[in-house]
């Protein structure tokens, strides 16, 4: 297979409505000199602290065994002879699903006592050929587990769930028994069919809100929904600085111009050789919307244009900060931070000439050079929210 698309993957929940913290863990690395993406959602038994404990240490356990390419059926006889088992019940104390994703290349899925995952490929649900693996230790004699394997194509979608989800409503009039997999698998295709184009984010969201809204908003248990899309890349690219010999500017111009993407300029300088070279007018403007910061500019073509170095340091610091109640403002550093969360693929194009004004020992000490704030952010990017990050210079 050598399809490209971008795999952009979300998880939204829902604690128990009596606890502040989720028994069900979700966890997802990116292993980019593999180029694989490995995704895990656990299920504590019960809920609260201990709940998200275990499901934490079953979580754990299933990344790192799956990261190093063991066997599936010893990934699964490790974590069970690992985990206790409840006296009364006897069952283990966490379900799991684990998808080790090959980007452009196949997937494997395996999941233990979690609800079944749904594949939609073309609208439909789509069967890859389950296999049934049936453990054989004492611990665990006859356990089963479900295992595939397929190659996806794009606009495939992939969701998986805790049992908070598949048992939402039970007990209502509606569904005594719960949502169950098959309304629940109606209630996604329908949503996908009439949005084709709709998010992994916004996919999770509206699950997880469904469930809710039929425990009559007082969710019963913890409620995971995890939603992976395969689609066309959104790109950006950030240009920032001049290049470091000036007989290059006009290449600078022109990879800037074919771009196909949003484009962003930071820095003055950089914009002004961008304008020269193509025959373009900056507008600037005297909305000062962050008071740490110049106003924006803007060009034919491109999106943004902020000042630099300052700029950027800013960006660094929102990504590092940036969590779930993060609410971003109009600044120069936000707008570039919402057209970053857009975008899949990010290509900063670095000019590596010298700015003597960033060399005063007299200005702030985090005012970096350019090439280590990039770098930071790279690295903030690929790490904390997946992006596929490529970095030039010239």
């Amino acid at each position: 297979m050598n399809q490209q698309f971008f795999v952009e993957i979300k998880c939204d929940q829902k604690n128990h409505e009596k606890e502040r913290i989720c028994g069900d863990v979700f966890l997802t690395e990116k292993i980019k000199e593999e180029n694989r993406i490995i995704i895990v959602l656990s299920d504590g038994l019960g809920h609260g602290v201990k709940a998200n404990v275990l499901a934490t240490l079953t979580a754990k356990m299933a990344l790192s065994f799956t990261k190093e390419h063991k066997d599936f059926i010893k990934i699964a006889e490790i974590i069970m002879n690992t985990l206790p088992v409840c006296s009364e019940r006897k069952i283990s104390y966490s379900t799991f699903s684990i998808l080790d994703i090959e980007i452009n290349d196949k997937i494997r899925i395996l999941e233990y006592e979690n609800p079944p995952c749904l594949i939609l490929r073309n609208g439909k649900l789509f069967d890859p050929k389950w296999e049934n693996i049936i453990l054989e230790g004492e611990r665990y004699k006859n356990r089963r587990l479900r295992s595939c394997s397929f190659y996806p194509k794009k606009e495939d979608r992939i969701l998986i769930f805790t049992d908070g989800i598949t048992q939402a409503g039970m007990g209502t009039k509606k569904y005594p028994f719960g949502w169950g997999i098959d309304d629940l698998t109606e209630f996604v295709t329908n949503l996908v069919n009439n949005q084709p184009s709709i998010s992994a984010q916004k996919l999770a969201v509206k699950v997880v809100n469904m469930a809710h809204q039929l425990d009559e908003f007082h969710s019963k248990d913890d409620s995971s929904c995890v939603s992976i899309y395969f689609r066309e890349p959104r790109k950006l690219l950030i240009c920032t600085g001049p290049p470091y010999e000036r007989e290059k500017d006009l290449l600078l111009a022109n990879i800037v111009r074919e771009f196909k993407g949003k484009k962003i300029i930071c820095g003055a300088t950089t914009a002004d050789i961008i304008a020269r070279e193509l025959n373009l007018e900056i507008k600037d403007s005297f909305d000062f919307t962050d008071e740490e910061l110049p106003p924006v500019s803007s060009m034919e073509g491109f999106d943004l244009i902020t000042e630099g170095i300052l700029t950027l340091s800013k960006v660094h610091r929102i990504l590092t900060n940036y969590n779930k109640n993060t609410i971003l403002g109009n600044g120069p550093a936000d707008q570039i931070v919402k057209l970053i969360r857009k975008s899949d693929e990010i290509l900063f194009i670095i000019g590596t000439r010298i700015n003597i004004a960033h060399q005063d020992p007299n200005l702030p000490i985090d005012l970096e050079i350019r090439r280590t704030v990039v770098r930071r952010i790279a690295r903030e990017l690929e790490e904390k929210f997946l992006k596929q990050v490529t970095i030039k210079f010239i």
